[in-house]
């Protein structure tokens, strides 16, 4: 028999089989989209990432598959637990698809800002993407998808035609993707860049986002709906908007037609964006008869300053305070002094709304420390409501459930 020929491409890799712990295949089978490396017992060869890895149990049995990441502390991202499936093109553009479908007519000409796809709650681990108007931006959060990424665009802007596509990238992946991929934060991979801000509408107002250097993809879509909530607090009230970063609090709180608003902030840049969106909307009349006042100042001290004036309307909506586990008792003992402190600057018979984003910090500890702050000031409470995610943002799996808020009236 005659050797193969020299130029001969190589034999594909064996398919990338991995066998898991007894614990890790009865959390796989519950639907945590996660698989950490302390959870493989044994794999075939060294994996690659990006790769589509096959998981057994101890029969070997199917398990699961997902993608093999082999940089991360979570090896695995999950894609699909229970019978085999073929993983080709078709099936992820069903998922897309099926992703797209769950908001189709939630959104009216109004909203031309929300989210398409989320994460590992819409099938997608680590990858979030986007809609701002006539701009998608796709957020990566795992390096699974960089060697994937022409596939994943093909399929987007096969299946949601836009005029631009902006890619985004966590800090954690910018190196490697520059190095490995060529790719860069902020890189425009459809279109042309924007010059300045998107202007995007939500709710019938005009907004503006930083699709290629601001926070997550541009802007804080995930709290329209407690946006919408202020402005119906709104009415004949002073407002104090603290971290207000680009001002969606207080220009709700315009629109809703309240006496005036304070956008505080540590950020020049970001009250900047705030005065920006307030010009945007100078056509509504509420908007433009409400008084808005620009602070730059770090919060915690501002409002423990014996000088800042009460409001009628307090929002305390900050940055995650817990980005790891070890940190999620300083977060709550930090909510805790923060409300106290922005009760100290509420005026009797005034609302507070108090928000967090720490996904370490659960529901039922930011209450708490939300409703201990509230009881320590000697003042009786009445809460108006409590909410988490907003349709666009669905959270599948406890890790995702980041977001929440409470409102209360304080006599």
């Amino acid at each position: 028999m005659n050797p193969p020929p020299t130029n001969s491409p190589p034999p594909p890799p064996a398919r990338l089989r991995l066998r898991v712990t007894a614990t890790a295949e009865t959390i796989v089978r519950g639907g945590h989209p996660w698989l950490f490396a302390d959870s493989v017992r044994e794999q075939n060869r060294p994996g690659i990432t990006g790769e589509v890895a096959v998981l057994y149990d101890r029969k070997d049995a199917f398990l699961a598959l997902g993608l093999y990441d082999a940089e991360s502390p979570i090896r695995v991202r999950l894609l699909h637990a229970g019978k085999p499936q073929t993983v080709d093109r078709e099936w992820w553009r069903a998922r897309l698809v099926a992703a797209l479908t769950r908001r189709a007519g939630v959104f009216g000409p109004g909203t031309t800002g929300y989210r398409c796809v989320n994460g590992e709650s819409d099938g997608w681990p680590g990858l979030v993407l986007d809609r701002y108007g006539d701009t998608l931006v796709l957020k990566l959060y795992s390096g699974v998808w960089l060697p994937r990424l022409g596939e994943v665009v093909e399929l987007i802007t096969a299946e949601l035609p836009a005029g631009r596509l902006v890619l985004r990238l966590s800090r954690n992946l910018q190196e490697c993707a520059r190095r490995e991929f060529q790719r860069t934060d902020g890189e425009v991979l459809l279109g042309t860049p924007p010059v300045g801000p998107v202007i995007f509408l939500e709710n019938g107002l005009f907004l503006e986002s930083d699709v290629l250097q601001g926070q997550k993809t541009g802007f804080f879509l995930d709290q329209r709906d407690n946006r919408r909530r202020v402005e119906g607090f709104a009415a004949g009230r002073t407002v104090l908007n603290a971290f207000s970063f680009s001002g969606g609090f207080s220009l709700y709180a315009a629109r809703g037609r309240a006496r005036a608003v304070t956008d505080l902030d540590l950020s020049a840049h970001a009250l900047a964006a705030g005065a920006r969106n307030f010009a945007l909307n100078q056509n509504l009349p509420a908007v433009a008869a409400c008084p808005r006042t620009a602070v730059q100042a770090e919060a915690f001290a501002w409002l423990g300053a014996a000088a800042t004036p009460r409001y009628d309307l307090v929002i305390l909506d900050p940055p995650s305070l817990a980005k790891r586990e070890a940190e999620r008792g300083g977060a709550v003992a930090a909510y805790e002094r923060l409300v106290g402190l922005g009760m100290r600057r509420l005026a009797p018979g005034g609302m507070l709304v108090a928000a967090s984003c720490s996904a370490h910090v659960n529901t039922a500890e930011f209450y708490a420390a939300v409703r201990r702050a509230v009881a320590a000031s000697g003042r009786r409470s009445v809460e108006r409501f409590t909410a988490a995610h907003a349709v666009d943002h669905p959270a599948g799996f406890p890790e995702a459930e980041y977001l929440k808020s409470i409102g209360l009236d304080c006599s």
